[in-house]
């Protein structure tokens, strides 16, 4: 093991080992970084793991080095592994959440239960990759792993994940996120932890590792490819306790209610307002001191104290009130409630119909509606799986709902609570073999105001599920069912709900190769509410603790840009252009290893009204990395394009050392569309 530093971390000592190496049954290494309770050699400890591909090093050095040694001062050994093929680890990353990975990290545990400093009780922790694959391990039921904290993540790899949304290609983030990993896994191991090799490592790193897109759109059904990894595809597989976390403004909540209703283990759900990050440091708000929630859960399983968390409300979530679209990254309004099961038999469907523009009231006369979708809708759709930047969220929705197909209820007399999934039965036909229905709930307010609280995508060619497509008869008439997003929402006195139909949304959806305009047939077509009734309970919840004031690892920022996002319309040639920079642009230096970073990420995306073959999407990316005379920039364009037949997939990789270029490359290739 390389030599332990000690930090101070409030009373306790806590000693960090910066990088030690796990060595895997094939010979490939693992790099660890690992913190651990000063006293921990004398006394063993319970271990956490924390096992994904962001590069323990440099990437996520900062937001390691605030959880590892809080965890550490509280007892625990905290151990960050970088997966296969990322970091300063050994091998190719070829793709998400393959077999190889689930192995390797059933030897990490193994190898962590056999330290000296280890009692041989492990849990698992992470967001999002680190959600999923704790998730993923614990169903391969390894002896050492007493319990799981998945944040973020899915339970269904198709249904819910950054590729496809309702059977449609999620244009909004499928390539961009490709380009990201592809960024990633094209930077070096630090020369300070793997020696001489690492440019040998780097070079072969850059030679084989693929655009992770190229396996994501060869398989655009729910298949093989996406059950594996899927743990709703056998729920029993899992033994031990697991704590799903979620938060609404987040792309991943509908899998933890779907998780605590499917699984029959000792199970728990918590849903925040929160974006995609820790919910002791991210906004909205309000935060919480998750980290403490997080050790009376490891307390619990991991050491056996009774402290009762298991005899507390299976679901926790935090009802919401209206807010201004405009302060969509503030602290939200609400209060936390709580049911003991899920489904909860105290939430109530309450149906209400659609009519010519209306929702719900008195029985309609059957009218058949007609709306042709038009391609600049969804430019104000905000993004999925916003990471908390105030670019992330949707605008007012007027100027989205013009555009749609809408049907209003009347202003509610009294206030409602939602929570759960609401449900559409729509009756429809369409004029064209292949089409989709984007379908967005609003809470309209006396002042006009839209408040965008829960969509959902379907392929209308998907009519029997993900696994079949088959061609729609054009004129037929068709009915489907299907969930729209989880909600936590209170509706207000005076407001209303609208619900708006189109058979666009680009950028988020991929268009259908044809313009389709959608009927729909009103009396067979209803929307279902999930009601939850006030309970006396909900003031009795002990409140949370207040958010950590980790320090976590020193950094000095030395150039910054804020995050942006433009949308640009020109009427004479009909283009619309989105332009995203999701997170900004920070240069930062690393106090402790001397490292520098850069990591730049600009998503451009657009399409010409009335020709959904135009759509492009084109993401750059550009990570700077060094230290020293130990400098290193990787630079990438990823493209997609379309044709009624094909997707167009173009990748260039750049690598830099120095001033010289060290590699190049560039793939071009075709796909099938599938029914999309």
């Amino acid at each position: 093991m390389a030599e332990a530093r000690v930090l101070e971390v409030g009373a306790d000592d806590v000693r960090v080992i910066p990088n030690t190496w796990i060595t895997m049954g094939d010979g490939c290494r693992l790099g660890a970084r690992i913190w651990l309770p000063a006293a921990s050699d004398a006394e063993p400890v319970p271990a956490l793991l924390e096992y994904i591909p962001y590069r323990k090093g440099d990437l996520m050095a900062s937001v390691d080095a605030r959880t590892g040694p809080w965890f550490a001062a509280h007892g625990y050994a905290y151990v960050r592994v970088d997966l296969r093929g990322a970091g300063d680890s050994d091998g190719i990353l070829l793709d998400e959440y393959l077999p190889q990975e689930q192995e390797d990290g059933l030897e990490v545990l193994a190898w962590i239960a056999a330290q000296p400093w280890c009692t041989g009780s492990l849990g698992m922790i992470g967001f999002s990759w680190g959600g999923f694959n704790g998730l993923q391990i614990a169903a391969r039921r390894p002896p050492q792993l007493k319990a799981v904290i998945s944040m973020y993540s899915t339970d269904d790899r198709y249904a819910d994940d950054v590729h496809y949304l309702g059977g449609c290609l999620l244009g909004v983030r499928q390539l961009s996120w490709s380009s990201v990993i592809l960024a990633n896994n094209a930077l070096p191991p630090d020369p300070e932890t793997v020696g001489d090799e690492w440019r040998e490592t780097w070079l072969e790193r850059l030679e084989l590792t693929p655009p992770n897109i190229d396996a994501w759109m060869q398989h655009q059904r729910r298949d093989g490819y996406w059950k594996h990894g899927s743990v709703c595809e056998d729920y029993d597989a899992i033994e031990c306790p697991v704590y799903m976390v979620g938060g609404w403004a987040d792309g991943y909540t509908n899998a933890v209610l779907r998780f605590v209703q499917g699984y029959r283990g000792v199970g728990k759900a918590l849903i925040g307002p929160w974006a995609h990050w820790w919910p002791q440091d991210i906004t909205p708000g309000p935060t919480i001191g998750f980290l403490q929630e997080c050790l009376r859960w490891w307390d619990r399983w991991l050491k056996g104290i009774d402290n009762g968390i298991e005899t507390e409300p299976r679901v926790r979530a935090f009802m919401q009130e209206p807010w201004r679209p405009e302060d969509a990254n503030e602290p939200r309004d609400g209060r936390w409630v709580a049911e003991d099961g899920w489904p909860s038999a105290r939430i109530t469907s309450r149906g209400l119909r659609l009519g010519d523009g209306v929702l719900g009231g008195e029985p309609h006369d059957d009218v058949a509606l007609q709306h042709l979708g038009v391609l600049r809708y969804g430019a104000l759709a905000g993004v999925w799986c916003g990471h908390g930047t105030p670019t992330d969220y949707p605008g007012d929705q007027r100027e989205e709902d013009a555009l749609c197909l809408t049907f209003d209820t009347e202003p509610f007399e009294e206030r409602v609570e939602l929570l759960g999934r609401p449900r559409l039965r729509l009756a429809f036909a369409v004029d064209r073999p292949l089409a989709l229905v984007m379908v967005r709930l609003c809470d309209v307010a006396p002042d006009g105001t839209s408040l965008l609280v829960s969509r959902a995508a379907r392929n209308l060619t998907h009519l029997d599920g993900h696994e079949d497509a088959r061609a729609l008869v054009p004129g037929q008439r068709y009915e489907v069912a299907f969930d729209l997003d989880v909600v936590g929402q209170a509706i207000l006195p005076g407001h209303r709900l609208r619900l708006a139909l189109s058979t666009t949304y680009w950028p988020w959806l991929w268009p259908s190769p044809e313009p389709a305009t959608l009927t729909v047939f009103t009396e067979a077509s209803e929307l279902e509410l999930p009601v939850r009734p006030p309970s006396p309970d909900d003031d009795a919840l002990a409140p949370f603790e207040p958010p950590e004031q980790a320090a976590g690892l020193q950094r000095e920022t030395l150039a910054s840009w804020p995050a942006y996002r433009t949308i640009r319309h020109d009427p004479a040639t009909g283009t619309i252009e989105l332009e995203h920079n999701e997170d900004g642009v920070e240069t930062y230096r690393l106090i402790d290893s001397g490292i520098e970073i850069t990591w730049e990420s600009v998503d451009h995306l657009s399409i010409r009204e009335e020709d959904p073959l135009s759509a492009t999407v084109r993401c750059e990316r550009r990570v700077a990395l060094g230290r020293g005379e130990w400098q290193i920039r990787v630079e990438s364009t990823s493209t997609m394009t379309s044709d009624a037949t094909d997707f167009y997939l173009d990748d260039r990789l750049e690598a830099f050392e120095g001033d010289e270029r060290v590699f190049e490359k560039t793939w071009s290739r075709s796909v099938p569309r599938d029914f999309i």
